[in-house]
């Protein structure tokens, strides 16, 4: 029986994918197999020795100590592109907001509250109108800053909307470049987009190396009209040179997902509070992918969107499961082969991937292996888990 311990408040749809005959689901376990959660903040959590996974119900991993957890060989999944729709709208409805003043114009006709007669207000608006105007998108050009999960649909969206759209992404993905049109030219720097655009648009994650990746350098290429829209993490803006360029008028607006005490009151910036994915389609979305992934690990050892691990799969085709991960050092593979050729174990299939710093395998063999292996396989020194499934 498999343990799930839940933080936060995760959809149902994702938590009834659990086969209650095999798995346990609450908010309080002593000894857990696995964490699910969306925005729990787990950096000071004394984390159980029985935890071997834990799944983020959205794309973001800040919340969770990623470098603790490998050393400690607990896989950490996310939901890349489970909620990119959600995103998406709202960040064509965060251009639509900056392109018009539709806040401004809303704000007004709720303030009409003294006038009585249909023909006065009439008037009155026909006249005040001329003070929200705006243009339109069509025709713009939108420059895309990551070009992943959500980078993808909302370029291939503004390209529908009949935007032109540029993008930059050092480290596009194979699955990502297949799903983009060919309509999106990609740029070789940041430098290049920022002084093409009248929009962009930020999805990367938020790393050391993304860090205020918008500074004021980067600000000075930008066109004084162009709008910045932020609906990915906080932190890649340098909010004091993002105020400075917006006051000297090298930026148009900015336009965020995460209000700040230094952006509050200022007529170009719209701030919304982090509702990017708070929508009940994407929650139950990220809540499916994420008990779907944690499933597949937990049975049968498969990884699929790791932020930490190896994307690894390997079918079963009978015989006996055991994995293991490991520091990516040379020979321990081949020390664990030798541990199973010792005992006459014979290996059935096997898969061995890498990423980074870490090593993790999947090993199919005719005869259950005992205790006594696994306890053995523990014992190498760059091991650092080891199951037997």
């Amino acid at each position: 029986m498999y343990k799930v311990r839940t933080y936060n408040q995760i959809s149902a749809k994702g938590l009834d994918r659990f086969p209650r005959d095999n798995y346990e689901i609450a908010s309080e376990f002593a000894a857990p197999d696995a964490f699910m959660l969306r925005s729990q903040k787990l950096h000071d959590l004394d984390v159980p020795e029985s935890v071997l996974a834990a799944a983020r119900c959205g794309a973001g991993v800040n919340n969770i100590p990623v470098d603790r957890f490998s050393e400690q060989g607990i896989v950490v999944f996310n939901t890349p592109g489970a909620n990119a729709n959600a995103v998406k709208e709202l960040v064509i409805a965060g251009m639509l907001l900056a392109s018009r003043d539709i806040v401004g114009g809303m704000n007004y006709s709720q303030s009409l509250t003294d006038i009585d007669d249909a023909a006065v207000m009439s008037k009155d608006v026909e006249a005040a109108k001329k003070n929200y105007a705006g243009g339109e998108i069509s025709g713009k050009t939108l420059g895309v800053v990551g070009l992943g999960a959500i980078g993808s649909i909302i370029a291939n969206t503004a390209l529908e909307l009949g935007m032109n759209v540029v993008g930059y992404d050092p480290a596009i993905s194979i699955e990502a470049a297949w799903s983009l049109s060919s309509r999106v030219e990609r740029m070789e720097n940041l430098q290049a987009l920022l002084s093409r655009c009248d929009f962009i648009t930020l999805h990367v994650p938020a790393i050391e190396a993304t860090h205020h990746m918008i500074n004021a350098e980067m600000l000075r290429c930008c066109k004084p009209n162009a709008v910045l829209l932020n609906f990915a993490r906080e932190q890649i803006v340098d909010e004091e040179a993002l105020v400075e360029a917006l006051e000297q008028n090298q930026l148009g607006k900015y336009v965020a997902d995460f209000p700040s005490p230094l952006l509050l009151g200022r007529d170009n910036v719209l701030l919304l509070p982090h509702l990017g994915a708070s929508t009940s389609e994407a929650e139950e979305n990220c809540a499916v992918m994420a008990a779907d992934q944690l499933m597949d690990f937990l049975e049968n050892g498969n990884i699929l969107n790791s932020v930490n691990f190896p994307k690894t799969r390997m079918g079963r085709n009978g015989g006996h499961r055991i994995t293991f991960c490991n520091r990516n050092v040379s020979g321990v593979l081949g020390q664990v082969l030798s541990i199973l050729a010792d005992r006459s174990i014979n290996v059935i299939d096997m898969v061995n991937k890498s990423r980074g710093d870490v090593a993790y395998s999947i090993i199919d063999v005719e005869q259950q292996p005992g205790d006594e292996v696994i306890a053995a396989i523990a014992d190498i020194e760059e091991v650092v888990r080891v199951r037997a499934l």
